[in-house]
Formats: C-alpha cells, sequence, structure tokens
C-alpha cells in the first residue's frame, strides 16, 4: 500500500487586536486535497482557540507536494495570471508596505 501524499495548506487569519492577516502554511498527509484541507481547518480552529482575538478567515489552499518534505523541499505554489511587471506584481500582492515580519 501506497503513503498518502503531503500537502502544504495555506489558511488565512485575522487578528483583531493586531489589525492584521496572517497566513500560515502547515503539511498533512492525506489522500486527497480536500483531506488535507479538512484536517488544516480543523488545526485552525485549534490555532485560535489558543490565541485571544484571532479568528480563522475561512480561507484555505492545498499544494499536493512531489514527494516527502525535506530539504529545499517545495511546500506551497500559488501561480496568478498578471499582465503587471515584476516590481509592480510583488508590490501589489507581497511587499505592500504593511507586511510584518521578523
Amino acid at each position: 500500500m501506497a503513503s498518502s501524499p503531503w500537502y502544504g495548506v495555506r489558511c488565512v487569519f485575522r487578528h483583531r487586536v493586531l489589525g492584521v492577516y496572517e497566513e500560515r502554511v502547515t503539511l498533512w498527509t492525506a489522500r486527497s486535497p480536500d483531506e488535507a484541507i479538512a484536517r488544516a481547518e480543523a488545526e485552525a480552529r485549534e490555532y485560535c482557540e489558543v490565541l485571544d482575538e484571532v479568528e480563522y478567515a475561512g480561507f484555505a489552499e492545498a499544494f499536493r507536494m512531489d514527494g516527502a518534505p525535506g530539504e529545499g523541499a517545495e511546500v506551497f505554489s500559488l501561480m496568478r495570471a498578471s499582465g503587471l511587471p515584476s516590481g509592480e506584481y510583488v508590490r501589489r500582492f507581497f511587499a505592500t508596505g504593511d507586511e510584518r515580519t521578523g
């Protein structure tokens, strides 16, 4: 019997007091993307229970990994069609200036 594939699942959370949204990618073995999302959403609810003023935004995306996690493994990927030049694309979707890093 083959083992279940690995999935990276991205979930979005709202931290009300901090006024920020958080994207978390968690790893799961599952028989399907739907099963991986269901497991990640269950963990998302647990995550919110231990933190004050954090809510799950109800958004999850799954990415089936090619093989098992390891050094340099790709755990999540999302492709988006856009005609924007690279710098403008990054500023619009990833480096808006409102990120909290570190």
